[in-house]
């Protein structure tokens, strides 16, 4: 059976943090960059969770709401028409989907360990 991309992570996670308790050397980039955990702002939870989720998955989930919630332009799929929630993380009422990244990193933070 498939594992989960949040279940791949934790296991990740649990390897990496073995390999710095046996070895006293840090875990050679494990968990950083996209797949590093981060914590979703108040508005960006009400969408994804409010649980720390690597970057890739914080973006799985809000084209899984963009979808869900058909608000892709008819038109032009690139861009998204943003409904209430989006548009407190967009800060406007359309955005096209290369610049939701920039938009979504305003609401990320850093887990700090």
């Amino acid at each position: 059976m498939a594992r989960t991309a949040e279940k791949r992570g934790k296991d990740e996670t649990k390897a990496a943090e073995k390999k710095v308790k046996s070895t006293g050397k840090s875990a050679g980039g494990a968990r950083g960059g996209i797949t590093a955990p981060v914590t979703p702002s108040a508005e960006l939870a009400e969408i994804v969770c409010k649980n720390d989720l690597p970057r890739s998955e914080v973006v799985s989930k809000v084209w899984d709401y963009i979808k869900k919630n058909d608000l892709q332009d008819a038109k032009d799929r690139r861009q998204i028409n943003a409904d209430d929630k989006l548009e407190k993380i967009f800060g406007k009422k359309s955005a096209s989907m290369f610049e939701m990244n920039k938009h979504l990193s305003k609401h990320l933070t850093a887990k700090k360990d």
